[in-house]
């Protein structure tokens, strides 16, 4: 399929960017959960024009709905992979789906979200990593396990099957396509159920403590959340600053012409009401660009 504006992700910066696209006029898709959205997982109190507390999950639903009332595509998949095309950026997603769009606008947030179990901070840099692309090569015939419900972890477990002696998924609630299924089952991947309590050791990682099981591991990888945008945006090319933001203008524009960041994604204040006003200024400048391309 072909857009004239894809925007990733589906927290407030990505949905504002959404309406008002869809409202210029100019066919519009987002790609995104908003489950992964951390405010999802929030409350809100401290946004203009909304008197209470408002659960954060019902804030972002009503932003699908008003998009999609403007006429943006909403697709609740997730961004595996972004090639710069002729005329603009290919994009794949976790069902295979491909996107040709003219322009993109990350809008991801952060994604190194934590585990939030003991050992986890202890052995971080010594067997505990949020990044498979990363650090794959490191556990070259080693046994490692990935963390986490989503295509991330799924992408990530199946990429670490060609290095891993034996690679564990550990998942309480396996969220992925049926494509990424076939692809963890072909790989030998093994799928674990359960919670992860602690991460054990001595001076490096060795086992994970599961509710009902202990798992001998010589790595952990944590990947919680959706895709990246830092490294889907590096993939191609974006500058991203010393503490892992995108960099853009005053336009919310980056290095890459017709490509735009708006919200979390490039850094603090981690506010919803800067994440809105940052979704907007991407929306009306990619609007902008394609006027003049």
């Amino acid at each position: 399929m072909s857009t004239d504006i894809l925007i990733i992700g589906a927290g407030p910066a990505g949905l504002q960017a959404a309406i008002h696209a869809a409202r210029s006029r100019l066919r519009t898709v987002l790609v995104g959960k908003v489950k992964y959205s951390g405010l999802a997982r929030a409350h809100i109190d401290n946004y203009c024009c909304i008197d209470g507390i408002r659960r954060g999950l019902e804030f972002l639903k009503g932003g699908i709905d008003q998009a999609a009332r403007f006429g943006a595509e909403i697709l609740e998949e997730e961004v595996l992979d972004i090639v710069r095309g002729d005329g603009g950026f290919n994009v794949e997603t976790d069902s295979g789906l491909e996107i040709s769009a003219k322009t993109l606008i990350f809008a991801t947030g952060t994604r190194k979200n934590r585990l939030g179990v003991k050992g986890e901070s202890e052995y971080v840099g010594r067997g505990v990593s949020y990044c498979v692309e990363c650090d794959a090569n490191f556990f070259k015939g080693k046994k490692v396990a990935v963390i986490g419900d989503g295509s991330a972890a799924a992408s990530g477990a199946v990429l670490l099957a060609a290095y891993a002696e034996k690679v564990y998924l550990v998942s309480e609630d396996l969220d992925v396509s049926d494509r990424l299924r076939h692809q963890l089952e072909s790989s030998g991947v093994e799928l674990l159920h359960g919670k992860v309590k602690e991460i054990q050791g001595g001076d490096k990682v060795e086992r994970l403590i599961l509710e009902e099981s202990t798992v001998d591991v010589d790595g952990v990888f944590i990947e919680l959340g959706q895709k990246g945008a830092v490294e889907l945006a590096s993939k191609i090319g974006v500058n991203i600053d010393g503490d892992g933001f995108i960099v853009t203008g005053k336009s919310q524009e980056t290095n890459i012409p017709g490509l735009f960041a708006a919200g979390d994604v490039c850094g603090p204040p981690f506010q919803v009401a800067k994440a809105v006003g940052e979704g907007c200024v991407a929306a009306l400048s990619a609007v902008k660009y394609l006027k003049k391309i």
